[in-house]
């Protein structure tokens, strides 16, 4: 590389949530970024975020080998973002998580990428009950497969202004009569999608002998019927409690799931009954130099928008 070329970060699903954390610390430190992913339209309204030309949507999908080279060739760093909770079409979970990432090793170990960085989730296992749990399994041992040196990030439920958890039941506890409870008791260790981001930019700065896999999560262990006090709370709205057996749970997401948003899938009712909570064998943000944000600091500000108090209520 020229002393005065630019350095190039590729980020595969960077349009998405945690991308848009991600993408500003990565602009800052001056690379060029190039956003990479199916939909380019939803990547351009990223450019923003660094100086023109800085910021670079590039047609990517990761099913798509060539186009993965593409995206890939000249990087120095390349960070898989690209994640879904349902399938759209049988074996999304396979195609997206599990083969994916081994190509986009693969390309990276031949272009010869100085970092990789892989965001997986806590629950990856080969022998989970889930779809989604052993796609993101075969998604971390098609990395390490492909690319030995790569860095492994497992986080809990990830909140932040625009995530899919926070949002979800505060719109619930808007519109609903009741809050329903599916599996009470699980745990979650809600971590802040910043500091997730934090955690990318650290990742890619260890060096080789340190750790290559970190779960994160924040700072507060909830039950899922303490987060779903919380947001009752939060919002000023007096809404029940309401247990939902599991037999009805599971004929309800059987409807759910072949409708369009798929509020609920079967897959998501098994990843439910399993506490999401960092297992404290690996390293997490603290080995990282993060402090984790407790959700007091963020997610009242999102959640106002619910509030019986709000324009919108």
């Amino acid at each position: 590389m020229l002393a005065n070329q630019p350095k190039v970060a590729t980020v595969f699903g960077g349009a998405g949530f945690i991308g848009r954390y991600l993408v500003p610390h990565l602009a800052h430190a001056g690379y060029i970024v190039r956003i990479a992913g199916r939909d380019t339209e939803r990547a351009a309204g990223l450019r923003p975020m660094g100086r023109p030309g800085q910021v670079v949507p590039i047609y990517a999908p990761v099913t798509e080998p060539a186009a993965i080279a593409r995206a890939i060739a000249g990087a120095d760093l390349v960070v898989n973002l690209v994640g879904i909770l349902a399938e759209t079409r049988p074996g999304d979970f396979a195609r997206i998580q599990g083969t994916g990432p081994r190509l986009i090793a693969d390309e990276a170990a031949r272009a010869g990428v100085s970092h990789l960085v892989h965001l997986s989730a806590i629950g990856a296992s080969g022998t989970s009950q889930s779809g989604y749990g052993r796609s993101k399994a075969a998604g971390e041992a098609s990395v390490t497969g492909g690319f030995p040196g790569a860095v492994i990030l497992r986080p809990s439920i990830v909140f932040g202004p625009e995530d899919q958890f926070f949002n979800r039941f505060g719109a619930m506890a808007w519109t609903s009569p009741i809050m329903p409870v599916i599996s009470g008791d699980t745990r979650f260790q809600p971590v802040y999608a910043g500091d997730v981001a934090a955690a990318i930019m650290a990742a890619l700065a260890l060096p080789p002998e340190a750790s290559r896999v970190y779960e994160l999560g924040g700072p507060q262990v909830f039950t899922f019927r303490q987060i779903l006090a919380y947001i009752l709370e939060k919002t000023g709205r007096k809404r029940p409690l309401v247990t939902i057996p599991s037999g009805i749970a599971r004929l309800q997401a059987r409807v759910l799931e072949r409708l369009p948003g798929k509020l609920l899938t079967t897959d998501q009712l098994e990843m439910l009954g399993h506490d999401n909570v960092v297992s404290g064998t690996l390293p997490g943000l603290a080995a990282l130099g993060i402090t984790p944000t407790p959700i007091d600091l963020v997610v009242p500000a999102y959640l106002a928008r619910y509030a019986v108090w709000s324009r919108r209520g």
